[in-house]
């Protein structure tokens, strides 16, 4: 059994992950604890904060109990908000606290890109333009290239947690690119787990999203390789660790 650990800010689309470990279809134990949210705003100064090393090491308390492998703050904006040194710098407090490896959301893109091979994406994000720019210089900082980026200009997430398939998917139409070989949606508020396969056939190009990346980033920290094509392209790389 290999348990995985996710610190989720507040409650919006918190039921992907139940739905991810079930599609995943094995061995795999899926935890989540919720953070407090603070004050829920798509701006950086409430983004920082939701983000600080108290609110996470707090969840950390519950999440030591399920003994988990490996922990991801799940998280994009809260992350990516500090700019690359500062988001470093918060996994690295993170994995300290947690005695376990760690990482976050947005670095997750970033790896989840390079595993595909994708170093031109296009983005469609719910955030206002301002924090989508943020997440832009971020995915530069890896060495991933923005070629488009779309902005809903959403402030809350609790306002993102209530859009269904229809918004998303008039969102990936409107962000993606000819010359883009992915579409990012990074937003953990974003339901997206249920739509994956739907969106990459519609699309015709692999389809990474906030907790599909996040999840798959903490099997990363833990070494396992889980084939679940129903999770999309990210989730069929080879070597894989057959259910």
């Amino acid at each position: 059994m290999t348990a995985l650990g996710f610190l989720y800010p507040g409650h919006s689309a918190e039921d992907d992950y139940p739905r991810i470990e079930q599609l995943l279809g094995s061995d795999v134990r899926v935890d989540l604890v919720h953070t407090e949210i603070g004050e829920d705003a798509h701006r950086a100064d409430a983004l920082l904060e939701m983000g600080a090393a108290d609110r996470l090491a707090a969840g950390l308390q519950e999440l030591r109990l399920t003994g988990a492998d490996a922990v991801v703050w799940a998280c994009t904006s809260g992350s990516f908000v500090r700019g690359w040194e500062g988001a470093q710098e918060q996994v690295r407090a993170l994995a300290r606290t947690a005695g376990m490896p760690a990482s976050s959301t947005s670095f997750a893109f970033v790896h989840a890109a390079r595993e595909i091979g994708a170093r031109r994406v296009a983005v469609g994000a719910t955030y206002p333009d301002d924090v989508a720019a943020l997440f832009v210089e971020f995915l530069a900082a890896g060495g991933v290239e923005v070629t488009g980026v779309t902005s809903a200009g959403i402030v809350t997430a609790a306002e993102v947690g209530t859009w269904g398939e229809a918004e998303l998917f008039a969102l990936a139409r409107a962000a993606d690119r000819p010359d883009a070989q992915a579409l990012l949606l990074p937003d953990t508020a974003l339901h997206t787990a249920a739509h994956l396969p739907a969106l990459e056939k519609e699309l015709g190009k692999p389809v990474l999203t906030a907790n599909q990346v996040t999840v798959w980033e903490g099997l990363r920290l833990a070494d396992r390789r889980v084939n679940a094509p129903s999770l999309g392209a990210l989730f069929t790389r080879e070597p894989i660790v057959q259910a």
